[in-house]
């Protein structure tokens, strides 16, 4: 046997130096063991949540900057799934519930933890619609380290000026506003009401259907969404917004764009987003399909954190620089080109906001999906080389420590590789496809499937098998549900070349593209042998393949 070399497609580090991964410690913080708090949170079994179905939120919030205090309540209505008496919603146990008003009737729930049980006078019956309002008050978390924790965020601008915002991704809207709080339950329709000092305005998602003047210092905002959102994109915008917009033609028509920025940013916004929207519109519709909320519009929304994918409403921290924070990501050059926030916050559009997960374990399908849209992007504008070396350039973030899907029912996420190795996965599947008219396909189909819902990996993993007429649930389950990355072993046996797949799931059998070999080679658990004419030094696997690959 030859004496060992090893190419490794993957540096395992995580060297940010402070910014995305390594910001995101907080959210992605590890967990070994959970509570009944943790449960309350994250079922999606309970039949205290089953036993009902959200249609629609009121929300109504005033929000007091000088104090950092906010009042007001979320009216909600909702269809009976089955004949029950009680069941749950959730609000942060720090906040007040000041009254819970049933036609008229004042109830009392019960809490425990962040949830709180209420119990209705007579039983209602499968099938009734009803609805009750949650009246609240209280001092919010105060956000540590937006977006990557969550709470409202008071800051200030151009001296002394007050300067708004809410991020809850993974904490969970209840840390602010009352409702049922799980992804697997997306109202159809939402207004939302929010007040603030008459001297800023507030900005949420859909759109603006009017403002009310309150007669005592405040402003009432009104926005309106007619699609089916996420409790934790629903959020709070608010400064002395400088307004601008613009007109997409898009594949559904003309898509309005809405741009609110800090007035003293006013002139970098518009080349910024003028520039980078367009760009990122026309390539993901040509990716993606259609963008998935004409009716609620586009908007941008300049915010003092760096981001987030707030429904129709996306908020933009990343101060007018291209990449990340001036940096790319990837290291190739290919990152500077163009505005990472815009990209990637608006790529949630299609994946996070469109397709939701139905609990948060699989946020991989929010999160992979939209890293790799970041080289489709690329793609797109620069050239299929040129996509291919951005996402293969994120390899060196990852760090194949922990699984990327979670565990289920404790509203916790999976390890941060559900950006890079995720984009990484997805981008080997599409090699594994090898024909992009259908990989294209697949993804559009993806969105219309499963656009407006939500979903599991399960099901995304098996419409990707039956429009591919591939089954890769092994390849899914390995890079999903493993830490590890599959090795790939070649030996050389007297005259013979011979390879096999080393890996976690039992039956491993991924196929895999040689560089200067025509098709695919096949390999499983046993030692095969590679009918070739390339020497065994010279032997090279398709870049596109991450795995580890030995030659013994």
């Amino acid at each position: 046997m030859n004496s060992i070399k090893k190419i490794t497609f993957v540096i395992s580090v995580c060297s940010l130096l402070g910014t995305a991964l390594s910001s995101c410690a907080q959210l992605l913080e590890k967990k070994e063991s959970f509570t009944r708090a943790d449960s309350l949170r994250g079922s999606l079994t309970s039949p205290f949540r089953t036993c009902y179905d959200v249609n629609y939120y009121h929300l109504q919030v005033k929000v007091n900057p000088v104090d950092k205090y906010i009042s007001g309540s979320n009216l909600i209505r909702f269809k009976a799934n089955q004949n029950f008496k009680t069941l749950q919603f959730d609000l942060f146990a720090n906040l007040n519930i000041d009254k819970i008003d049933y036609h008229g009737k004042t109830l009392i729930g019960k809490r425990e933890f962040n949830a709180v049980f209420l119990t209705f006078p007579n039983e209602l019956a499968k099938g009734v619609l009803d609805s009750f309002r949650v009246e609240y008050s209280g001092y919010p978390t105060i956000a540590k380290h937006a977006p990557w924790d969550g709470g409202f965020v008071f800051a200030k601008h151009d001296g002394d000026k007050d300067w708004i915002a809410t991020a809850c991704q993974g904490v969970g809207a209840s840390i602010w506003w009352p409702n049922k709080d799980q992804q697997d339950d997306e109202v159809d329709s939402a207004l939302i009401s929010i007040s603030v000092p008459d001297d800023i305005m507030d900005v949420s998602n859909g759109r603006w259907v009017g403002k009310k003047d309150l007669g005592d210092g405040y402003t009432q905002y009104d926005w309106k969404v007619e699609n089916p959102i996420n409790n934790y994109d629903i959020a709070v915008n608010a400064a002395n917004y400088a307004h601008f917009s613009s007109i997409y033609k898009g594949l559904k028509g003309n898509l309005t764009c809405d741009y609110y920025v800090l007035p003293e940013n006013l002139e970098k916004a518009k080349a910024q987003f003028n520039r980078d929207v367009p760009r990122m519109l026309k390539a993901f519709e040509h990716w993606f399909g259609p963008y998935p909320f004409y009716k609620d519009g586009y908007k941008l929304v300049e915010t003092p954190h760096l981001g987030m994918e707030h429904q129709s409403a996306v908020a933009y921290g990343n101060k007018y620089m291209n990449g990340y924070l001036g940096r790319d990501l990837s290291g190739t050059g290919w990152g500077l080109k163009w505005d990472f926030i815009i990209v990637h916050e608006s790529g949630h559009e299609w994946f996070g906001n469109n397709i939701t997960s139905k609990d948060i374990a699989d946020m991989w399908i929010h999160e992979g999906f939209t890293n790799y849209s970041e080289s489709l992007f690329t793609e797109y504008w620069y050239g299929r080389q040129a996509g291919e070396d951005y996402v293969i350039g994120t390899r060196k973030l990852i760090q194949n420590k922990e699984p990327i899907i979670g565990p289920y029912g404790v509203n916790k996420e999976g390890s941060g590789d559900m950006y890079y190795k995720g984009g990484n996965l997805l981008n080997m599947v599409r090699e594994i496809i090898h024909d992009d008219d259908k990989w294209r396909s697949i993804l559009i189909g993806l969105n219309q499937t499963f656009g407006k819902k939500t979903t599991t990996t399960k099901q995304v993993v098996n419409y990707i098998n039956q429009q591919s007429g591939l089954n890769l649930t092994k390849v899914f389950d390995q890079y999903l549900r493993y830490a590890d990355i599959p090795t790939l072993e070649f030996r050389q046996e007297g005259d013979q070349i011979q390879y096999r797949w080393k890996a976690n799931v039992k039956g491993f059998d991924m196929p895999v593209e040689l560089d200067h070999q025509e098709g695919f080679i096949y390999p499983t658990e046993n030692w095969q042998v590679l009918k070739t004419s390339t020497p065994f030094k010279d032997l090279k696997v398709n870049r596109n393949y991450y795995a580890d690959v030995k030659f013994l």
